[in-house]
């Protein structure tokens, strides 16, 4: 019986929705190469955890995700998940999105799965693993202030079916996670009262979502529970997404 642990790539995985997915994969047994720029953060979370490696890179640099990939399996026998959680957020309206803001946003949000996907195929096709791209119900449904944001989220959908078709015949599963409005440390700091209440309104089940609601997903994608699902676009929104336009007054 073959006892070594897996282990899996996560990257953006100093804080929210990425360090979530980690404790989760660390509970199901499995250890975790953390990657993520902030280094002070990660440092410190990493510091508070066992069977991790902290690695300290940029998705969005070829050099550091070579760099990332060579850490990654040089700490690891085999590496069985990549999940592209890492990304930035900038919105604003369309006349104010500039080039620079355009590029930002996706360096790091399509850039960087493109990259790390790239660099972490030999490894998965040898371990007949998985990968999880995180996106965004931005990405399947348009809304203001999110040009490059909405657009990157849209191309990383692209991209994971892209994958799934072609590293299928390797045993690579490609899936996607487009999270609704999640419950977040920088979610409380920027959403008004009327701005939560809105949502509340537009969401069917009434709330938003926790980042442990966001990793029981990730987690079970990539494990051996889907090991026939792939391809696929997940939205875990409260049923955000599949209310389409909604006129939540009408519902009293």
């Amino acid at each position: 019986m073959n006892s070594r642990p897996k282990t899996a790539i996560v990257t953006g995985a100093a804080r929210g929705i990425g360090l979530a997915t980690t404790d989760l994969f660390r509970e199901m047994g499995w250890q975790v190469a953390m990657v993520d720029r902030d280094g002070s953060e990660l440092e410190k979370v990493a510091g508070d955890r066992d069977n991790v490696l902290a690695v300290c890179r940029d998705v969005s640099n070829p050099q550091d995700v070579g760099a990332m990939v060579r850490e990654a399996t040089g700490w690891a026998p085999s590496i069985d998940a990549l999940v592209n959680n890492a990304g930035v957020a900038e919105f604003g309206p369309v006349e104010d999105c500039s080039f620079d803001i355009w590029r930002r946003v996706m360096e790091t949000n399509l850039d960087g799965v493109f990259l790390c996907s790239q660099a972490c195929t030999p490894a998965l096709r040898q371990a007949k693993g998985a990968i999880v791209n995180i996106a965004s119900i931005s990405g399947l449904r348009a809304s203001t202030l999110r040009v490059a944001y909405g657009t990157s989220k849209a191309a990383v959908i692209q991209l994971t079916k892209q994958y799934a078709a072609e590293l299928g015949e390797y045993g690579i599963r490609v899936n996607c996670v487009a999270p609704g409005p999640v419950k977040t440390k920088l979610s409380v700091a920027v959403h008004s009262p009327e701005i939560i209440k809105a949502y509340h309104d537009s969401i069917p089940l009434n709330r938003y979502g926790s980042e442990r609601e966001l990793a029981e997903v990730i987690c079970f994608l990539c494990s051996e529970k889907a090991s026939y699902v792939t391809g696929q676009v997940l939205a875990v929104d409260g049923g955000f997404e599949s209310t389409g336009v909604g006129l939540p007054a009408l519902r009293t």
